[in-house]
């Protein structure tokens, strides 16, 4: 029938498909050197009325007193506190961090997150594996 000839086509297609990737953790995007900069560059900064790395960090449990001995160490240095957040959570999963970008009203941070785990990570997993 048309129907199983159908299934029969998407199974053996399916090889090249990416239905099998997992889903991606922070560790897999702190190897994405261009999106590690994106991230840096939007997150880093210290704005009074757009959220930035330390609003994501308290959320996911840095004290008050991490977070400013975090943002006094990487002062002046080129240590960004973006990439010092992401790697103490780096087990955590990307999905993770695109719903902390909905939280916090970061559009920009969501649509490069949303368009890395739908086009380059398939890629860069089946690289790999």
């Amino acid at each position: 029938s048309l129907r199983l000839d159908f299934f029969k086509r998407f199974e053996s297609s399916c090889e090249s498909c990416y239905c099998s990737v997992p889903p991606p953790k922070i560790s897999d995007l702190m190897n994405d050197e261009d999106l590690l900069y994106f991230l840096r560059l939007k997150l880093d900064p210290n704005y009074s009325t757009i959220k930035n790395w330390k609003n994501f960090a308290s959320k996911w449990g840095m004290t008050y007193d991490e977070l400013n001995f975090l943002e006094h160490r990487t002062q002046g240095s080129t240590h960004s506190p973006t990439q010092e957040f992401l790697q103490r959570n780096n087990e955590k999963t990307v999905k993770e961090l695109t719903d902390l970008c909905i939280t916090y009203q970061r559009i920009d941070v969501l649509r490069k997150l949303q368009k890395w785990v739908e086009k380059d990570w398939p890629k860069r997993w089946q690289k790999a594996h």
